[in-house]
């Protein structure tokens, strides 16, 4: 079931991308054309939860079917129980649950699990059960909300490490999530080296403008920035740099 993807992130990339707001990630991938990557459904379970960065680690769930969804099904060669054991540390879990709200795919147990292979996070357009077990296990959860019924009750586990759609996005092993309170954003994995050159730029432009705008200046001709205050602004980044 493994896709032969490198999973495991550059140090260096969570380092960066763990500064950059889901908010600012969606604007530049907006600006390459890509408007349809925030995972909708993905709210924090807790409040608080640190912004996070890691590979997608991909599990698929379709409609339950009477003859498969069934409690037996936890024990088979192709069940979350295996998927779990299959992800590696440092992954984000992304489940396409379908969006369905009145079965909860994971529970505290299996949470555990995840947290102590070295799991970052477990996203998913459905819900999770055993609410307070869940957030006791610290692993950090994006999810629609909580239900009491097992998974099997509306849904069937079918693969992982596949493409699925997760909140109306496409997401493949191996591409990037970066996940804080606004919710889950995909990066594609052939554009991560260029969100890494572009994103970090495009924070300090937003620093700016804000202190601009905590001065008192008017947002025409600043946010967006115009000619003038592009030069302006690269004019203070140089001088910052250059007193460090």
């Amino acid at each position: 079931m493994t896709a032969p993807i490198e999973m495991q992130l550059d140090p260096h990339v969570i380092e960066v991308l763990s500064t950059i707001t889901t908010a600012t990630l969606t604007t530049l991938l907006l600006k390459k054309g890509l408007r349809n990557v925030w995972l909708r459904g993905t709210k924090p379970l807790r409040a608080g939860q640190p912004r996070l960065v890691g590979r997608a680690f991909t599990l698929r769930f379709v409609p339950a079917r009477e003859d498969l969804a069934t409690p037996a099904s936890w024990s088979s060669p192709i069940s979350t129980r295996a998927a779990i054991e299959d992800m590696p540390a440092g992954c984000i879990a992304v489940v396409d649950s379908m969006g369905v709200t009145d079965a909860g795919i994971f529970g505290d147990i299996l949470c555990t699990r995840m947290r102590k292979r070295g799991v970052a996070a477990l996203i998913t357009d459905g819900v999770v059960r055993d609410v307070a077990g869940v957030l006791g296990s610290a692993l950090p959860v994006w999810c629609s909300g909580v239900a009491a019924p097992p998974s099997v009750a509306g849904l069937t586990f079918v693969a992982w490490q596949q493409p699925i759609g997760c909140g109306g996005v496409a997401v493949f092993p191996g591409d990037i999530i970066v996940v804080d309170d606004d919710g889950a954003v995909l990066i594609p994995a052939d554009l991560l080296d260029e969100m890494l050159a572009l994103a970090p730029e495009q924070e300090r432009l937003e620093e700016w403008i804000m202190a601009e705008v905590e001065a008192g200046a008017a947002l025409p001709g600043l946010y967006p920035p115009n000619a003038e205050n592009k030069a302006r602004f690269a004019a203070a980044m140089a001088a910052a740099d250059s007193a460090k």
